[in-house]
């Protein structure tokens, strides 16, 4: 197994538990479960690899990526009830999935040798749009929109660090270099509250 397929099967597998936290949240039977899970494990790398014209998408090419996504779904129905905070429990779950999705999807896009804004763009859909639908779909404040919380943006920077990196290390030291700038951002603003300052709207000038 490459580099490049484990970062997705770690990817999909926990991002799939993420979404079947939200299934726990909202309630859904084993079915709902699944759907969920699979949606948010696959969601962001099916758009990457339509943006990039890449068949079969990954997950056509790799039909156990989805029995990953499913097994996690069952796991966590039958033991989502054990945790005290499940909302604590997906959101430094998210913040995993994000640090690996992230140069699993950077690292695909170097490897097809595009240009380095495009590499960067497809390692944050990758990291990003899998959760936001997860969340659209089970009506959840997407964690991606949450108010000036490093979400995207420590996705843009994780992509960043590896497009540098990999000038200078081999390509996957670069993509840890990604991983771990993902996941300190990401973590940062979860435990100290890091933030990018909001917009906030002044009374027009008379």
């Amino acid at each position: 197994m490459t580099l490049l397929e484990a970062l997705d099967y770690a990817s999909v597998f926990i991002f799939a538990l993420t979404g079947a936290l939200v299934a726990s949240r909202a309630q859904l039977d084993i079915v709902g479960f699944a759907f969920v899970a699979s949606l948010t494990a696959v969601g962001g790398g099916t758009v990457r690899d339509l943006l990039l014209n890449r068949h079969p998408i990954f997950w056509i090419d790799a039909p156990g990526l989805i029995g990953t996504a499913v097994i996690a779904a069952v796991l966590v129905f039958f033991t989502a009830h054990l945790f005290e905070s499940r909302l604590r429990v997906l959101t430094w779950l998210d913040a995993c999935a994000l640090a690996v999705a992230v140069p699993a999807g950077t690292g695909l896009a170097l490897s097809l040798g595009h240009h380095p804004a495009t590499v960067v763009l497809m390692g944050m859909v990758t990291g990003c749009l899998g959760g936001l639908m997860r969340d659209v779909v089970c009506n959840e404040v997407p964690l991606v929109l949450k108010q000036g919380e490093l979400y995207v943006t420590a996705a843009f920077a994780g992509a960043t660090a590896a497009v540098l990196g990999v000038h200078f290390l081999p390509q996957g030291t670069a993509l840890l270099l990604c991983a771990a700038v993902t996941l300190i951002l990401r973590a940062g603003s979860l435990a100290f509250g890091w933030r990018l300052p909001v917009y906030r709207p002044r009374p027009p000038r008379s």
